[in-house]
Formats: structure tokens, sequence, C-alpha cells
């Protein structure tokens, strides 16, 4: 009897090794299951990656190629504005050509008048405007102190003398007036 429990003992045996056999495959499959799907996942990211990356580096190209055109562009305003600039001073230039030619003193005279005339309108029709400074307030975004002077006629920080012309363009100062200011002791 021995040999049939111990031969029941063994089939019991093999078949919860059957079912542990089974489970294990099971979980396996499971496992292999579950291996594919995050393996398709990495596959799916690692696409995304490379239409991220093909994105970028289009952008990046497209941003050198912006970059480029708006230097071009702004090579050519300036090119632009300096050629109309320059149209208008044209006639002023040859003006000044045939008043040097004139042997006329007062005709020179004259002639260079009259230049001046037309160069200071010219540029003031373009936005160029002196900036005042003898008698003013010294205002350091306007004027550039070379020299201080205690002087009796003028107030403390007054501009005495003016030594250089200062201009503004479109009211934004382009060269400060040279000036000599009161400075009391």
């Amino acid at each position: 009897m021995k040999d049939a429990s111990d031969l029941k003992k063994i089939k019991k045996e093999i078949k919860d090794l059957e079912s542990q056999i089974s489970e294990k495959d099971e979980t396996i499959n499971e496992m292999n299951q579950e291996l594919e799907e995050k393996e398709k996942t990495i596959a799916d990211q690692e696409e995304k990656i490379d239409d991220y990356y093909s994105q970028l580096q289009r952008m990046q190209a497209d941003f050198e190629n912006y970059k480029k055109r708006s230097e071009k562009d702004l090579s050519n305003y300036i090119r632009y504005a300096n050629q109309n600039l320059i149209l208008k001073i044209i006639d002023t230039y040859e003006d000044l050509r045939r008043a040097l030619k004139s042997e006329n003193p007062e005709k020179l005279q004259e002639g260079v008048e009259l230049i001046y005339k037309k160069l200071k309108d010219t540029l003031e029709g373009e936005g160029l405007e002196e900036i005042r400074a003898e008698g003013e307030k010294f205002d350091p975004y306007k004027h550039e102190a070379l020299m201080v002077e205690d002087h009796q006629d003028f107030d403390d920080g007054t501009v005495i003398e003016e030594l250089g012309k200062g201009y503004t363009l479109d009211s934004e100062v382009i060269k400060y007036s040279k000036v000599k200011v009161c400075k009391k002791r």
C-alpha cells in the first residue's frame, strides 16, 4: 500500500507542478503581452521623437532663413533710406560746386547763404532740429558740459555759452550741445 500512496502522492505533486507550470505559463504569456505593449509604446515614442526632431530641424532652418531675409531687408531699407536723403542733398551739393566756381566774392557769399538755407530746409524736412542751449537750464539729456564758470549774469546751472551745436532727429538727441555752464561757488 505504501507504493500506492506514494504513487498517489507523486501524482498529486505532478498535478500541482503542472498547475504551477500552467500558472507560470500564463504569467509568462501576460508578461510577453505586456512586453509587446511596452515595445510598441517605445516604438511609438521613438517615432514621435523623430517627428519632433524633424520639426525642430525645419523650424531651425526656417528661422535661419528668416534671420537672413530680415538682415537683407534691413540692409536694403538702410540703403534705400540713405538713397532718399542723398537724392535730396545732391541738388545742394551741385549748387555748392557752382558757387565755388564763381569768381565774384559777393555772388559766392550769396550762393553759399542760399545753399546753407536749402540744406537747412532739407535737413529740417527730414526731422532734424537744433537743440536750444544758450540761456537755457542745463539738461544732461541734451547738453554736454565742457566747462563751468562762475558768472554774475546767469543763475546757477544755466548754459552761459554754446561751444558746439546739438541736434535732435524726430525728438531723439543725435548730437549733444557742447556748452559752458554757470556754476556758483
